[in-house]
């Protein structure tokens, strides 16, 4: 059953997912040729809690891709997965313990274009009963939740820029208390802000 505040959440969420809205892309704020590049497709899952905060992770700073990072759960599609539901769900029970079970899938945003060449498919979910994360040795740091407050106003969010294989890059940023979150998770969260405010 959900809660009072998931219930507001949930009526929230199924609208924004109805506003049209085309792919995102790490390009965005800074075209590049490196864009033609074949994708390979991953999901990630934007699960909101019984108080209605997203879960995140804070990546080990011993991986060799991105590490240390602010990530949606999720990973690249497996040929034993479906689609990219099917992977952000397996990956969230791999990373933090989040039995796919306990999870209410609402809809997917569409797909984000990383600088890894992922074509990253946001899963818009609610995670029904209590949840207390279990990360992932070696993958996941530490697991921690933002208010939904912080993630659905667009004021939230900034550009930066910094200097990235010889060139200066624009991204988007979204820091919360001690999180820095940035990049490809920050812009579908901006996307996702942006349809909420629709």
């Amino acid at each position: 059953m959900l809660t009072a505040p998931q219930t507001l959440l949930r009526e929230r969420l199924v609208k924004a997912l109805s506003v049209p809205a085309g792919p995102s892309s790490d390009y965005d704020l800074h075209p590049s040729p490196m864009a033609e590049a074949e994708l390979r497709p991953a999901g990630v899952l934007a699960a909101f809690d019984r108080q209605g905060q997203l879960v995140l992770t804070k990546r080990a700073s011993s991986l060799r891709h991105h590490p240390g990072q602010i990530a949606l759960p999720g990973g690249k599609v497996d040929p034993t997965d479906t689609d990219a539901t099917a992977a952000a769900l397996r990956e969230a029970r791999e990373e933090i313990g989040l039995d796919p079970a306990q999870v209410e899938i609402l809809g997917t945003l569409p797909p984000h274009r990383t600088v890894t060449n992922f074509a990253m498919t946001p899963v818009l979910g609610l995670i029904r009963g209590d949840f207390t994360p279990i990360p992932e040795a070696g993958e996941v740091d530490e697991v921690f939740r933002v208010p939904f407050s912080h993630i659905a106003d667009p004021a939230s969010y900034r550009v930066e820029r910094r200097l990235w294989r010889g060139d200066w890059r624009a991204y988007y940023v979204a820091p919360f208390g001690p999180y820095y979150i940035w990049g490809a998770t920050a812009r579908v969260l901006h996307a996702l802000a942006q349809r909420l405010a629709a």
